[in-house]
């Protein structure tokens, strides 16, 4: 290959890899402790729950792009409490580019978010959007959510919640800002699901234009160990068993 033209695939590599890491980060800072949703005039009250201050999951991560052909996985166990947020590699696969320079630096970065509360950004409250409620679809009731500022934490689009409103299932749209030069087009969907009458995030989709690259898809799951303290129930595991494998 020309010297001219390994440099510019190169480039190109490291401006994915650059907007590959950015967009898990918002998969892994996703805040789990979701709060009720807007106001009764405006939306539906999903039911309260207790709040999340403390879990052990086991996390698995993906990501790949159409173009250059690479993707990497990586498999860790991670927890959260006061003390702030820890992770323990278990097993990576893949490109080691892609391993070392954004799979293991979204960890890091986590590590740095969750330290200086940037978490509460993320999570679906007044402060952070307008609600408006919709006519329900087929078994789902939908909410409306437009963010009050543009952040890449958070999305414009909607909450899907069942039909009674009571149960937030997911929440799809677009990132209210792009997070960075580099990509355009970032479209989300997170996972939630009511594990031993907490809610939390079981899986994130990303899937994003990048400039240069094509498109990038990324994948978060989480497979939780404990809860605010207590072992995850067998049947909150049974909600989470049906998560297909990454590789």
């Amino acid at each position: 290959m020309p010297e001219a033209e390994a440099t510019t695939r190169s480039r190109r590599v490291r401006q994915w890899n650059l907007g590959c890491a950015l967009l898990l980060l918002l998969t892994a800072t996703a805040s789990p402790a979701v709060r009720a949703a807007g106001d009764p005039a405006s939306a539906p009250a999903i039911s309260r729950d207790n709040p999340l201050v403390q879990y052990r999951a086991y996390r698995r991560m993906h990501a790949r792009s159409e173009r250059f052909g690479q993707e990497g996985w990586l498999e860790a166990w991670t927890e959260m409490d006061t003390g702030g947020f820890r992770y323990s590699i278990v097993s990576e696969s893949g490109s080691d580019y892609i391993r070392n320079k954004v799979l293991r630096e979204v960890l890091r970065r986590e590590q740095e978010l969750v330290a200086a509360g940037e978490c509460r950004r993320s999570e679906l409250t007044p402060d952070n959007y307008e609600f408006e409620d919709v006519e329900p679809g087929e078994g789902e009731r939908y909410v409306l959510i437009k963010p009050k500022r543009k952040d890449v934490l958070l999305v414009d689009g909607r909450m899907v919640l069942s039909l009674d409103g009571g149960e937030l299932l997911r929440v799809e749209g677009r990132l209210s800002k792009n997070p960075s030069f580099w990509t355009s087009l970032v479209n989300v969907i997170r996972h939630y699901a009511r594990l031993d009458g907490v809610r939390v995030p079981i899986a994130t989709e990303s899937v994003a234009r990048v400039k240069f690259a094509g498109l990038s898809h990324l994948e978060v799951h989480y497979e939780y160990a404990t809860i605010n303290g207590r072992p995850v129930s067998v049947a909150a595991r049974s909600v989470m068993a049906p998560l297909p494998a990454l590789h």
